[in-house]
């Protein structure tokens, strides 16, 4: 045998091969073809675009489209899309439950009038690629909840559940959609309402609503989702008449009201054939407009409306007439500021007089940049951020700014400036820093203070309280973490209160005195270079004060962290504050901060062992014997 001859075997070997592989993993396993065939009917429901139903001189007819089902006859309009699934689910599911022969029904003719077969009323029909014949529902048979059923172009006739034409002997209104729209309230980025008392118009940017008639101003997001939601989640009453006739009687022919929804800001340019012509259409913003009517003389509770996408007029529940009486006001974001954390590099106070602190982000911590970048305590920043963001205004004074000495705002008494910050220039940034929010802080007025976003022609009142959390003084935002040692890396140590005591590690690593007399409290040793090494303030006070009471000190506690003894720190003890913390300083750090009670007894453990006293000795009483 020669090269070629092997070669052309290979070739038929391998097409043979293909071809039993394509028709075998054509051909239903053994399991899926018994499951089939006890199937009424078997179709691929992804190809099923259509769906019609024959109720004696009533046909139904809904189609697919764009993904969505439609009632096309005899009234157009949406369909309800979970009644259509669950019908082609449970078809995909219908089963026969016994069998006619043909023979049988060819023996006898009349059977199939017997069975309600022979033109039976009703008669339901799949649309589309690979679809099933059309299937007759007969009779009820006599077993209970079983009926007879046949398929178009089969001679014989099944028993099966009555459960699919319980699916589809219903009246054309029960297919149509209860629910209002499929729009989502995700889905809207824009909504217009028109009311006795004027318009409003919101619109959606990034995560946040906005106001922009008949004022421009920040909108409450929860307060225009609920809005929203009255019709995204609205479920119509009664499917009223078409909406192509006289209106006057349902008060839609001069609607009392109506809300838009838009659930695009924009669409890109379309380009369309017409023809041997092509158009372009570009932006598509028609909306959803749900119109507001009257109510009906019988069911009060309800009330006429008109949807413009369905084309149809119908009635709501009667609360939905609340949004005619919406107003600007309840729909405003009372929050003082929005802070755009993910962007935000730079926080600055500035108070004239008082001094001016800029807070620095880098990698995630906080720092001083006005103090060469010491690190501040982030835990602070973040709870002033959260206390701005969660922050509402008391009151809104004036829509528009135009008396500022009025409010003290045209020289504030405190100012915050946020900022994101570029190092180097980039193709969206330039380098520096780029203010994007700010709040300016005016004069008090009893529990109050006025206030106004720089970027905002408002001015609001908010709680005077707010300003005490906003302080301009750098050394309040130092972080609270005092000293960074081990325990062990303390070599000397020296406690002054009532008198000194000092002690060092030997090279054994064992203590002994420099100053003192007696047995080591090893355990309070302990203890107190455990709370010294790791010591954390409860806050900054400031700049140090007289009235902190260093001129007396409670304690002082001098260590060293080296065994040369050259690396030294000192942390003194004054006065006591009015919240039972003590006011503290270290050595070498500028300001006083408060440290905990508990700290300043952990602090303040004798370091002398107590001598026990020994116990005096028992006697044994004397008893007396008699003669």
């Amino acid at each position: 045998m020669n090269w070629r001859t092997t070669l052309i075997l290979a070739v038929i070997a391998l097409a043979g091969f293909a071809y039993f592989r394509f028709f075998e993993m054509k051909r239903p396993s053994t399991e899926e073809a018994t499951r089939q065939a006890q199937n009424v009917v078997n179709f691929d429901r992804n190809k099923v675009d259509g769906i019609v139903i024959k109720n004696g001189d009533q046909q139904i007819e809904i189609r697919r489209r764009e993904s969505k089902w439609r009632l096309e006859t005899p009234i157009k309009d949406q369909a309800d899309g979970a009644l259509v699934d669950n019908l082609l689910s449970d078809l995909e599911t219908w089963e026969k439950e016994g069998t006619i022969p043909a023979k049988d029904i060819e023996a006898d003719k009349s059977k199939l009038t017997e069975y309600g077969l022979n033109n039976p009323k009703l008669k339901l029909k799949l649309l589309g690629r690979d679809k099933p014949p059309e299937i007759w529902f007969g009779k009820d048979a006599a077993l209970e909840g079983r009926m007879y059923v046949r398929l178009q172009n089969s001679k014989e006739t099944f028993l099966a559940k009555q459960s699919i034409r319980k699916d589809i002997d219903k009246k054309p209104e029960e297919f149509r959609d209860r629910k209002l729209t499929d729009l989502t309230t995700a889905q809207v980025r824009r909504i217009t309402l028109k009311m006795p008392a004027g318009e409003m118009e919101m619109e959606k940017k990034g995560d946040h609503w906005d106001i922009l008639k008949p004022l421009r101003a920040r909108a409450d997001d929860q307060k225009v989702g609920d809005l929203i939601a009255q019709i995204t989640t609205a479920r119509i009453q009664q499917f009223v008449t078409h909406d192509r006739g006289d209106l006057r009687p349902y008060g839609l022919a001069e609607p009392r009201g109506s809300i838009t929804l838009f659930d695009q800001a924009e669409k890109k340019d379309q380009k369309v054939e017409i023809g041997e012509s092509i158009k372009v259409f570009g932006r598509e913003d028609k909306g959803q407009t749900l119109q507001i009517g009257s109510v009906p003389e019988k069911e009060k509770d309800q009330i006429y409306v008109r949807f413009t996408p369905r084309g149809s007029v119908y009635t709501l529940p009667k609360k939905s007439e609340e949004i005619l009486n919406t107003k600007p006001a309840d729909l405003r974001d009372n929050h003082l500021v929005r802070i755009d954390t993910n962007i935000l590099d730079r926080i600055t106070i500035d108070a004239p007089g008082k001094g001016k602190t800029v807070l620095a982000r880098k990698d995630g911590n906080w720092r001083i940049a006005t103090r060469n970048n010491v690190p501040a305590d982030s835990g602070a920043v973040r709870r002033l951020i959260d206390t701005l963001q969660n922050e509402r205004v008391t009151r809104f004074v004036e829509d528009v700014a135009s008396n500022l000495p009025k409010y003290g705002l045209e020289k504030p008494q405190t100012q915050l400036t946020f900022s994101s910050f570029a190092s180097e220039n980039t193709a969206e940034t330039k380098a520096g820093e780029q203010p994007f929010a700010g709040i300016a802080f005016g004069k008090s007025e009893g529990d109050n203070v006025y206030a106004r976003l720089t970027d905002e022609p408002f001015v609001v009142a908010v709680r005077r309280g707010l300003l005490d959390q906003i302080s301009p003084d750098p050394l309040q935002w130092q972080e609270l973490s005092i000293f960074k040692f081990k325990p062990e890396q303390i070599h000397r140590l020296s406690v002054t209160a009532e008198k000194e005591l000092s002690l060092e590690r030997d090279q054994n690593n064992q203590w002994h005195w420099l100053k003192g007399s007696g047995e080591i409290n090893q355990a309070n040793v302990q203890s107190l270079l455990n709370a010294l090494s790791s010591l954390h303030a409860v806050r900054w006070l400031g700049a140090t004060t007289p009235q902190h009471g260093f001129g007396k000190p409670q304690l002082g506690i001098a260590f060293t962290t080296s065994p040369d003894n050259k690396t030294s720190h000192k942390l003194t003890i004054g006065a006591q504050n009015n919240d039972g913390t003590w006011c503290a300083r270290v050595e070498g750090r500028e300001g006083t901060f408060a440290i905990s009670n508990s700290d300043l007894n952990t602090l303040r453990l004798p370091l002398e062992a107590q001598a026990t006293a020994a116990p005096p000795p028992t006697t044994t009483p004397v008893t007396s014997v008699a003669p």
